[in-house]
């Protein structure tokens, strides 16, 4: 039993280790541009389109689903679905405070979104699906984060109600990305936030 419990602590820091290597940072360090002192301060895609351009974001779109995805997969080889799951959360955690980088990174969406695709890919499109009409109708990609975030434990309920770690893992998916959005809604609340397609005004 203590075995097991440390085999699953380490694919937790297997995954946290991998997670903090945030790809927007380590993007900007080639353009010599921390994307953490521009636009709206976060260390992720959006941030990076808005900063350095459509090529930059593209890598680090790449690079946040693939830490995510690696982290899940050697979980799963060495663990089994357990390991698969908690070491994906713990590439999540990762890349929101990363360890390489003064535990200051972004707010997870894309690597959220690649591991809930490892985790099951019919839950995690339809996710996406909610996520895409959202940002359609409101032009907000946070709202459309948000609310997708929000139902993944709805989602996992009514696909795997008896996957009681499943469930655990959804609830703690909404919990880290909206706690990562916090100034995202109150902008939103406030009428201030950026839409996506659009920039800002001075």
């Amino acid at each position: 039993m203590v075995m097991d419990y440390l085999k699953i602590l380490s694919m937790f820091i297997l995954g946290y280790l991998l997670g903090s290597l945030n790809s927007s940072l380590l993007v900007g360090k080639v353009y010599g541009v921390d994307v953490r002192k521009h636009g709206s301060g976060n260390a992720g895609a959006t941030n990076t389109l808005r900063t350095l351009g459509k090529k930059a974001a593209v890598f680090v779109i790449l690079g946040d689903a693939l830490k995510g995805v690696l982290a899940c997969l050697i979980g799963s080889l060495l663990v089994g679905n357990n390991g698969l799951m908690v070491a994906g959360i713990g590439s999540i955690v990762g890349h929101n405070w990363p360890l390489y980088f003064k535990f200051k990174g972004g707010k997870g969406v894309l690597t959220s979104f690649a591991v809930a695709l490892m985790m099951d890919w019919k839950v995690a499109l339809i996710l996406f699906a909610i996520f895409a009409i959202v940002v359609a109708i409101s032009k907000y990609i946070s709202l459309g984060s948000i609310i997708g975030a929000a139902l993944f434990p709805v989602a996992a309920y009514i696909h795997k109600s008896d996957d009681k770690l499943y469930l655990v893992i959804a609830v703690i998916f909404a919990f880290l990305i909206i706690l990562r959005h916090r100034s995202n809604i109150k902008r939103i609340v406030q009428g201030t936030e950026s839409k996506f397609g659009k920039k800002k005004t001075a």
